[in-house]
């Protein structure tokens, strides 16, 4: 997966059981944020493995575990500032609470980008309802066509 044209910043890191993190950002501060972030959430799921006896279980420490636990994705995106990107099963990266995102009838767009099933990139801003993130259609919902972006 190719890094968002406005990267300035990444970080791949690659943990000894194959899972891939990468850390995108468009500023120094915004890496050193997303890096605290995964520093924080790392020591807190290890030491709450530690509490609950679960630091060997899937071979791979408390980690491994909150991963199996929660079904986790092997590859995360964790974005500050700009909103919380995900990417569902097709491959498309979904990002939510963008400050630019425009307003629809059922609220903030959500950013899209991807590549269709015709083998051809595309990004824009797509209804709040679409991508991966569920999110209950508002009462008199009304489809939102999606905006595309160069």
């Amino acid at each position: 997966m190719a890094a968002p044209e406005s990267t300035k910043f990444q970080i791949n890191y690659k943990l000894s059981d194959g899972t891939l993190i990468n850390i995108y950002a468009t500023t120094q501060a915004e890496l050193e944020s997303s890096l605290t972030i995964i520093s924080d959430i790392s020591t807190l799921i290890t030491s709450t493995g530690s509490s609950l006896g679960t630091t060997n279980q899937s071979g791979g420490g408390a980690i491994s575990y909150a991963k199996k636990v929660l079904n986790a994705t092997p590859v995360s995106n964790i974005t500050t500032g700009g909103g919380e990107t995900l990417q569902d099963k097709y491959g498309t990266m979904w990002t939510y609470g963008r400050s630019d995102a425009p307003d629809c009838i059922n609220g903030k767009m959500i950013f899209g980008a991807g590549i269709s099933k015709n083998g051809k990139p595309y990004k824009g801003w797509f209804d709040p309802t679409k991508g991966p993130k569920p999110v209950a259609k508002p009462e008199g919902y009304v489809v939102v066509d999606p905006i595309f972006v160069k």
